[in-house]
């Protein structure tokens, strides 16, 4: 292994162990936390064959009122691959249409407007997306992982119910590391 790479477990091990970053530690640090976990989380989740257009079509992520995540992103996963996929990141618009080319693996919303993060989460519904907020009203509209503040530290959570809907496999090794897996119909 390269020096200063992680494998995932050792990924997860450090996470855990300190706790990831502490909340309120400035709005960089926190952006980056988030883009970190966003590019990881691609290797703890399953999409079925049909997710994917052509054999070599990279691991799409994108970002719907999140502007402020797309350098720290960038930076993040310049450069790697997940499970052999390069990785792509694009900015989605409210008036993004999902599907073909641009169609997201991983669909995070920062919309603090309920109506814009619905929008984006009935788009992704019953899709292979996994859909990433950091809002628990959107949380709560579907989305299968939402990041939290929890005992100072950057968490995330994991609803199995919009996993399943959407035809995802969530590693067991992610949901011992979630701060809270809300329980649902079996994948």
């Amino acid at each position: 292994m390269e020096p200063g790479k992680l494998t995932r477990r050792q990924w997860l091990a450090a996470a855990l162990a300190t706790g990831i970053a502490p909340a309120g530690a400035g709005g960089e640090l926190e952006r980056q936390v988030k883009a970190a976990f966003l590019y990881r989380f691609g290797g703890f989740v399953e999409w079925p064959e049909s997710a994917f257009v052509r054999a070599d079509s990279p691991l799409v992520i994108g970002l719907h009122e999140a502007d402020e995540l797309a350098v720290p992103l960038e930076r993040t996963v310049t450069g790697r691959t997940v499970n052999g996929r390069a990785l792509q990141v694009v900015k989605l618009k409210k008036t993004d249409a999902v599907g073909g080319e641009r169609t997201p693996h991983i669909a995070f919303t920062g919309a603090q407007d309920r109506a814009a993060a619905q929008g984006l989460l009935d788009g992704c519904r019953e899709r292979p997306i996994l859909t990433v907020s950091d809002s628990g009203h959107v949380h709560g509209m579907g989305s299968v992982i939402n990041f939290l503040l929890a005992e100072e530290r950057v968490r995330f959570e994991v609803s199995l119910k919009a996993a399943a809907a959407a035809r995802l496999r969530i590693s067991a090794r992610l949901l011992s590391a979630a701060w809270r897996v809300q329980p649902g119909a079996a994948a």
